[in-house]
């Protein structure tokens, strides 16, 4: 195996735990909500904080990469990870769970930038569709097992061998970085200041951290007057990086890179479709479990018509993107699966077994059209040192479009169930996020015909 290819599969080893534990989890949080006396809405912090870890650590993860090392960075970011979720099936109450999640999100964070960056440096022009199909394939298969994998788990055993499940998958990673990575990994040696940008750091960690906590306080029902608090704090230190970017000499985020219209609408599709159906897919576990009453276990079998539908979408993305060009893929994505959720909409028992299956399909084609396209697109302007700093953006991106997504459409749904039925509270938040997810349509005209 070639050393590119080597690099590849450690970062998709990476990729793979990532999306593992943002899907998997789910599964299991009836049972741990009911285990330690949790209310429904506040289980998605298990999912907020993983991603919350990710997110946080994210912008200095090339510089530590620069300073330390990657080889080294990479084998021991899942060497922590290993101990979080082992803490994680060990917790002896929902604050430890959310605690621990956290942790094993930060060291999950270290890997995922670093990897994709090194990868996508050895992957250039036209390889790029190559490298970005193996990532979606990734993206793939993670949500089609991941939720079948965790409800099998759940019912035989307890929800906390979903996270013991993980530990030799993060072992491997870590002994896979050891042996194949090679330092110094010059690229970010190049591109990273001497000393990272502390705050820059603290600004964005204030921003992404305020306005999730904003928006689960307010999706949970704990008060409009801190979550507003909450949300004002977050615009005003968004505020003041962007002063802070203006005058820094090695910014934490390179937010002049935000200049590729690519990248703009690559992350906007991202919010729109793996965004809004994360917190889609999370509405419908509670959906098909407490109401409909399907078990843990058939309500992840339903990913596999996603994964099935988007396998399709992925080998087409591939065979085509270098010919059609993104804007087309984009639009096409977009109305399928905004079409899917609409198909929610009609789904009123579990007797609507068709209708869930056209669902998950049309959402599957439209997801994984559309994240192979942005996968491809987003980083298609940058190499040398810029690679890195635009893997650090989109990957920011990447994990607050699954955040805002979980949130908002929880607080959505939380706002209006006390005003009526559960079945018609959950059909509303569908129909809020089929709307949602046709918003990109409105900046593809930005993509110029040899950018699309």
């Amino acid at each position: 195996m070639s050393y590119r290819y080597r690099i590849a599969l450690v970062f998709l080893t990476g990729f793979f735990i990532d999306c593992i534990n943002i899907f998997m989890p789910a599964v299991a949080l009836p049972r741990l909500a009911a285990e330690f006396g949790t209310a429904s809405l506040d289980t998605a912090w298990v999912g907020n904080a993983y991603i919350l870890g990710l997110t946080l650590v994210i912008p200095i993860s090339t510089w530590l990469a620069g300073r330390w090392g990657a080889r080294r960075l990479l084998a021991a970011s899942m060497l922590v990870f290993a101990l979080a979720v082992t803490a994680c099936g060990m917790a002896g109450s929902f604050t430890a769970v959310v605690v621990w999640r956290f942790v094993q999100g930060m060291a999950g964070g270290l890997l995922i930038p670093v990897g994709q960056a090194m990868a996508f440096a050895l992957f250039r022009g036209a390889e790029r569709a190559r490298i970005s199909t193996l990532v979606m394939g990734v993206a793939l298969i993670a949500p089609a097992l991941s939720p079948l994998l965790g409800g099998l788990i759940v019912d035989s055993s307890s929800w906390r061998w979903v996270f013991f499940a993980n530990i030799p998958l993060a072992l491997v990673a870590a002994l896979l970085a050891w042996c194949w990575v090679r330092d110094p990994a010059e690229s970010f040696e190049s591109s990273v200041a001497a000393k990272p940008d502390m705050a820059g750091l603290l600004l964005i960690g204030m921003a992404l951290t305020a306005v999730l906590m904003g928006m689960s306080l307010y999706g949970a029902g704990r008060g409009r007057v801190g979550a507003l608090l909450c949300l004002a704090l977050g615009l005003a230190a968004s505020v003041l990086y962007l002063r802070h970017w203006r005058k820094a000499a090695d910014p934490v985020v390179e937010l002049r890179l935000l200049l590729s219209p690519r990248l703009r609408v690559s992350m906007a599709v991202y919010y729109a479709v793996p965004g809004v159906f994360t917190g889609v897919n999370l509405l419908s576990l509670f959906f098909l479990q407490d109401l409909l009453a399907l078990s843990a276990q058939r309500s992840g079998m339903f990913m596999l018509v996603y994964a099935g539908g988007a396998l399709l979408a992925m080998l087409l993305c591939g065979r085509i993107y270098n010919r059609v060009g993104a804007r087309p893929l984009f639009m096409v994505s977009l109305l399928l699966h905004s079409l899917g959720i609409a198909c929610l909409m009609a789904v009123n028992s579990a007797g609507d077994l068709p209708t869930l299956v056209l669902a998950y399909a049309l959402m599957g084609l439209g997801g994984g059209l559309a994240a192979n396209a942005a996968q491809t697109t987003a980083l298609m302007d940058f190499h040398g040192s810029e690679l890195p700093q635009a893997s650090v953006i989109w990957n920011i991106n990447r994990q607050m479009a699954f955040s805002v997504g979980a949130a908002l459409f929880l607080m959505i749904f939380n706002l209006l169930q006390p005003h009526t039925s559960a079945l018609a509270a959950y059909h509303a938040s569908f129909a809020v996020a089929a709307l949602a997810g046709l918003l990109p349509l409105t900046c593809l005209h930005t993509l110029k015909e040899n950018q699309a």
